[in-house]
């Protein structure tokens, strides 16, 4: 079942083109990367799918929405069916880090305080973190601490998709590869649909299930590892294919 589809995006400012008819879909339940050289529009597309920012011309549909058409109200739905756990946290860093979850449940929801504290702490218990955590301040965390407490806040309100920017950026390596294990084992909880911009060849080579790699401004090949794999392109061949990368993931890269 596709959950997301963007159909011929083309995304200019100015006389610039990000994006020149983008063309990909996204499966229910799948870890799915958007990956791409840097100025190669990862982060606008992603921003394009969550309603950030629009398209130049195109279409995007989400859970059978299609965004250039979308009402107000349906629009405010569809926000409550996503989370999104940005690069860099972006929790507000003068609330706590119980405040911050319970943001949302505040917004858009009626439920007592007793019953948004549960919540909260259980976010917290879902992504690792010690109930203790839930009042400090995100100037008290560590940077690992600070990718899970967003993310326990984009799960706030149970998403059916989640978007992560960059979600192992800054993390050390076991840092980064327990914070992967930590995306599949929701992804496999929860039965969510994950979406990542990365760079990071371990999150990719690991936990993606499909892929799409943008470079001359569309998608030059979108698949499973082993079908980017087969691509000549040039950026696939540099990125996946030099001597460091071949060697690193030989396990996976048998029939290259």
């Amino acid at each position: 079942m596709i959950v997301i589809e963007a159909k011929d995006i083309v995304t200019k400012f100015g006389t610039r083109t990000i994006h020149d008819n983008v063309n990909l879909h996204i499966n229910k339940n799948e870890i799915y990367a958007i990956i791409g050289e840097s100025g190669s529009g990862k982060s606008v597309l992603m921003k394009q799918m969550i309603m950030l920012l629009e398209p130049t011309a195109g279409q995007i549909n989400i859970l059978g929405e299609n965004l250039q058409n979308i009402t107000p109200k349906k629009a405010q739905e569809l926000h409550r069916k996503w989370g999104v756990l940005f690069q860099f946290g972006a929790l507000f860093s003068s609330l706590t880090i119980a405040e911050n979850i319970e943001l949302q449940l505040k917004e858009y929801t009626n439920i007592t305080k007793e019953m948004r504290d549960k919540l909260v702490y259980s976010k917290l218990e879902l992504v690792g973190l010690e109930p203790y955590v839930g009042e400090l301040y995100p100037s008290e965390l560590s940077g690992g601490m600070i990718k899970r407490a967003a993310l326990a806040r984009a799960l706030a309100m149970e998403p059916k998709l989640l978007f992560l920017d960059e979600p192992t950026s800054g993390l050390d390596p076991i840092g980064a590869r327990n914070f992967d294990q930590l995306i599949v084992s929701l992804r496999d909880s929860l039965g969510i649909t994950v979406v990542i911009i990365t760079h990071d060849l371990d999150s990719i080579f690991s936990i993606v299930d499909r892929m799409a790699v943008l470079a001359d401004r569309h998608v030059v090949v979108e698949g499973t590892l082993q079908n980017v794999l087969q691509s000549q392109h040039p950026f696939v061949e540099a990125y996946f294919k030099n001597e460091y990368t071949k060697e690193r993931f030989k396990d996976r890269i048998k029939n290259v």
